[in-house]
Formats: C-alpha cells, structure tokens, sequence
C-alpha cells in the first residue's frame, strides 16, 4: 500500500500569560480567546444531520462487518427517544440511568435524553459484571433516583435483581428484564415525535444538566459530577483551537474507552460529534482475550486520531511490533498517537515512537492533555511537539490555571466554562471543592518543563493525595516514582503502587505483566498460571535489577525502592483498586493489602520479598 505525503499538522503557536500570586505560585491561562461555541450537544448532531446526513457518525461491529448509524439516523432516533423519555414522566430531576458497555443503543439513548433537557448518567458495567455485592452499584442508584434504567441484556440480570424495583422503567435490548417487568428498546425507540420534545429542546441551553459522571471514588463513595452541555460544547471549541488541524477532514475514530468515563464519553465521542467525524466502537479492551478484539478492529478501520490510556498501548504494542499488517493498517492515515488518563512510561514512549518510525519511515506526532471528570475533561493541552512522556501541556483557550505552593509541590487549579457546577445532590461536597477564588481544586500537582521557559509547558507532577514522608521526614512523589519504576522492570511490572509511609525506606506492591512475565520465561509451559511465573527467576531477576538500576540513579532514600513483592492477585473493582479505565487506586490498595505491605516491611525479609542490591 502507498503511503500518502506526510503533511505537517496544523497546531496553534504555544503560548501562554503568566502572573506570579503573592505568597507564591502563578496563575497562567491562553493568551487565545475562546470563540462561539454551541449551545448543546443536540445542535451539533442537527448540524450534522443538515450538512452530512449520510455520514457515519457511530458503527459498531456486526459479524465480520460494522453496523453503521448515519447523523441524519442519529438524530431522528434521538428525537424520537426523547419523545418517548418525556411521555414516560423523565425530566430534569428524573435522569436516565445507563448499565451497559459502549454500544450504538446507548448512544442513542444517550442523546435522546440530552436532546429532551434529561440527565443521562452512564454507571461503570463493572459495578454490575464484575462486583460481587453491588455495593456501588446501588449506592449510584439510591443518589441518582432514575426515571428510566437500560441494562442492555441478560448478563445484567444479577445486577438487576439485586436492584429490585426502584419505580423506574427497566429498558433492556428485548424486553426481558431478569423477571423484573421491561421494556423492549425498540420501543422506546418507537415513539413519534412531537410538540413535546420540540418544547423540550428549545429549551436546553449551555447549562443545562447534560450528564452525571461518576467519579472511580477514590477518596470514599463514587462523586456524581455535573456535567452541562456548555461544559462539553467550550471544551470541544478550545481543543479545535488548540489543533486546528481537526478542521482539515473529519476525524476517524477506533475506541474502546467507557463511555461513563470523561475521557471515552467525552472527549472521544463529542470530538467525533463536533467535526462530523466518525467513531468505530472497539469491542475489545486492554485484557487478556479482548485485546485481540482491538487488534481485528483496528486492522478493519484506519484511525487517523488515536487516543488511548497507558495501559492500552501497553497491551497493544507487542501486536504492533510483532504484526506487519497491523502495523499497515494503524498507520495508514494516523495524523496523531494520544494519552491520557494515567502517567505513560517512557519506555512505552520511546517503543511507540519505533514502531512508528518502523511503520512510517518517520515519527508520528504523541501528544496529551490534563484534566478530569470535572473539566470535561481537557483543562492543558499539547499543541507543540514534545520530546518525552509527562509534559501535559498549556492551558487551553478559556481556562485558567493556578498553581498554588502545597508542601513541596505545586498544586494544579482550575477555573473556567469547562469547569463542573458541582455535583449532583451533594452540596457540601460542591463547597468543599472549590477555593474563594472559584478555582477548581483537582489534586494534582504540576511543575513547569522548563522553569527558564513557561511556553515549553507544564509537567504532571503526581496526585497531592499519594505523597508521604518517610520516617526521616524526606517526601517521596509516588508518580514520577511509580512510572519509573514501570519502565526499569520492563515488561514485567503492570503497574505498581509505592508504599513507604511512616517507614525508613520506600518500597513496591507490584502487580505483574503476565504477558510481559512470560516473554523472559521461554521454558515455561504454555499456560503457566501467574502465580507460578512470578515465582521463576528469570521474573524476579528482572526486578531485582530494576531496583538495583533505580538504587544507583537515585539520589537518596526517597528516590528509589528499596524492596518489592509480587501480587498475584489482580487488582479488584469491589476494592475500588482500580478503575475500569485500568487506572490504580493506590489508597485503596494499600488499605486493602494491609497484610502485603506488612509482609514487604518484614525483618528479615520473607523470601517473596525482592530486596535492592548497591553495587
């Protein structure tokens, strides 16, 4: 296949106006005004469906094909929801509640109700298909009080009866509803617009309710963040301002991010919607046994953007090594390789940047951005080229950025359109999350690139929440440490979390790279379970060297692990552990693998425990 001439991409010149605060730290934002923007979600897919109405806006795999939804489709199928929404009594303070993966009918449910003024709250399917005691689950449900719940089918029906009936209209793909009385899609679908939803569009504006998002909770219960349609539209017009290359040709898009998160159902789905562009929705994941679906997907449709999380790339990388075709296909028409949502290792970095030299002939533009479920989710963007992993970029037309002295740290604020109203029927949270000056408190923590050179951008600089000291009274930056650490023992360290609080010595609760693990172990039987190859010498010599490595570069006790253990259990969603996003909790590992940080700190050490070695 030929390639096309690479043409440069067009990106606004970085720029940025600085004002140090007294008492410390500075407040910096776009020199570049946000411009007109639209007034709701609803008027863009009207947009659309008016200049391009045969072009696909969503498609979602069919057998060996994709089954495709056009905007003019989309949008006759939205109204018609919304009519069917607002007959069912849904309205502002009766929001729809969304169980299901990423999925043409969710979509569509989706916009139906934000089309219909409706707050469409999608709730991670891992609280329904992968907990055991659905504790979030109806935690979400007792705080949301839905008019209307779609769970798409029967894998939900476990969820469902520990739910019970909560006076909402049960919605699943063929009515069948786990025993529980429901309604078929289609019907719904089915309603004929009418005056009703007419009225009730005319009256949705930028601050309408648009969504609820909830946040992976963190720091206690999952947070219900407002979302409004001027949230999502502001943020959509500054990141167009930011590449304005976007305005070139509609994006393609092949994505598996969960829509209930910001950076799926935001970002990636409104970016398709705003420029007429077009999502391929990837039915695979970063998992064993699903990232082959990935992998199909992406050899069926060249993207030309591709946005993914760490440990997405992480999982994809050894089939772009390793498959020429893939290889072809994913880079056919890539403008852009992009990541967000968690630090990227720099050997991820540096193996993405070969394999699209290898692909190319040249390296591919990697870029990022910052922000969060409260932000909608880009606060700083990237629109200059970058040289390594972390840069998260300038503040992007319309926000402002503070950066406030916390202990040896800069602490990262924002304030501007994209910037949540607070969260849904919790005031004394809203209260809580914002300073007198009406800044967004996000906590993280940033530092710029170039201290010389405000214009080279801001570095992310770690969660403020996930610092400590150790007994001598020296910080330890759990991110830079983490990511670190990562890169040294690769690829054998999944991910990792830092423990060390009220100790002598930092050390590593390492979830491990079963893949990656059983790449350095070639004699070990096909289908070795994982805890068998932790254990293999090949497995923890790699480790042990990785600890020796960062030992030598560090400059003191609070720059390197001194030690490390195996997990060999995964990461768990009822412990909140980890995010279906694939982002770790490191509070609440530490809190739920008490016994695992115990036996880290032994003396003498266990033999499970990997001890750094000088010298």
């Amino acid at each position: 296949m030929s390639k096309p001439p690479f043409v440069p991409l067009k990106f606004a010149k970085p720029a940025v106006d600085v004002r140090p605060l007294p008492g410390g730290g500075f407040l910096l934002k776009s020199p570049y005004p946000l411009r007109k923007y639209p007034s709701s979600l609803g008027s863009l897919l009207e947009t659309w469906a008016q200049k391009a109405p045969e072009r696909t806006f969503l498609a979602q795999r069919a057998g060996n094909g994709w089954l495709r939804l056009s905007f003019s489709d989309a949008l006759r199928q939205a109204r018609a929801i919304g009519q069917g929404l607002l007959d069912r009594g849904l309205g502002p303070t009766r929001p729809v509640a969304i169980l299901s993966d990423n999925s043409l009918n969710h979509a569509l449910l989706a916009f139906g109700a934000m089309h219909a003024g409706i707050p469409a709250a999608p709730v991670s399917p891992a609280y329904s298909l992968m907990s055991r005691d659905f504790a979030r689950l109806r935690y979400i449900m007792d705080l949301l009080r839905p008019g209307l719940v779609y769970a798409a089918d029967e894998r939900f029906a476990a969820a469902l009866r520990a739910l019970g009936e909560r006076g909402a209209t049960l919605v699943t793909d063929k009515g069948e509803g786990a025993g529980l009385p429901a309604l078929a899609f289609a019907e719904l679908a089915g309603a004929q617009p009418g005056a009703a939803i007419d009225r009730a569009f005319g009256a949705v504006g930028p601050d309408t309710v648009a969504k609820i998002l909830f946040t992976s909770g963190s720091t206690g219960e999952p947070k219900g963040v407002i979302n409004t349609h001027r949230m999502m539209c502001s943020n959509q017009q500054s990141q167009l301002q930011a590449w304005p290359f976007l305005a070139d040709r509609p994006p393609v898009l092949v994505d598996w991010m969960p829509w209930n998160h910001t950076f799926g159902g935001n970002f990636c789905v409104n970016a398709a919607l705003f420029h007429g562009g077009t999502m391929y929705i990837d039915d695979g994941k970063p998992a064993p046994g699903l990232i082959e679906r990935t992998v199909a997907n992406l050899k069926s449709v060249s993207p030309t953007i591709y946005l993914n999380v760490p440990r997405g790339y992480d999982m994809l990388l050894p089939y772009l090594e390793q498959d020429a075709a893939l290889r072809e296909s994913f880079f056919a028409r890539l403008d852009m390789i992009f990541y967000a949502g968690a630090a990227l290792p720099q050997s991820l970095w540096t193996r993405l940047e070969d394999v699209s030299i290898a692909a190319t002939g040249r390296r591919v533009m990697m870029i990022s951005s910052w922000g969060a479920t409260e932000t909608a989710p880009m606060a700083t963007t990237v629109h200059y080229p970058i040289e390594r992993a972390g840069v998260i970029g300038l503040p992007a037309p319309g926000t402002e950025l503070k950066l406030v002295p916390n202990g040896p740290k800069l602490e990262l604020r924002v304030r501007g359109p994209n910037v949540t109203p607070g969260y849904w029927k919790r005031e004394d949270l809203t209260r809580a999350a914002f300073d007198e000056d009406g800044f967004y408190r996000i906590g993280d923590a940033g530092k710029f690139a170039d201290p010389e050179d405000p214009v080279q951008g801001i570095e992310f600089d770690g969660r403020i929440a996930e610092d400590f000291k150790l007994t001598s009274g020296t910080w330890v930056h759990v991110g830079p440490l983490r990511v670190a650490a990562i890169a040294a023992a690769s690829p054998v360290i999944q991910d990792a979390v830092v423990t060390g609080h009220g100790r002598d010595e930092v050390g590593l609760l390492v979830f491990p790279n079963a893949a990656g693990c059983r790449s350095l172990c070639p004699e070990a039987p096909v289908g070795e379970p994982l805890s068998a190859l932790v254990r293999r010498p090949e497995v923890r010599d790699r480790i042990a060297a990785a600890l020796k490595r960062l030992a030598v570069e560090g400059a003191g006790s609070s720059r390197f692990p001194a030690r490390a253990l195996l997990l060999e259990e995964p990461p768990q969603i009822d412990g909140s552990e980890i995010t279906d996003k694939g982002y770790i909790n490191q509070r609440a590992v530490l809190e739920r693998r008490a016994d695992a940080v115990e036996r880290l700190y032994a003396d003498p050490p266990g033999p499970d425990v990997i001890v750094a070695k000088r010298g």
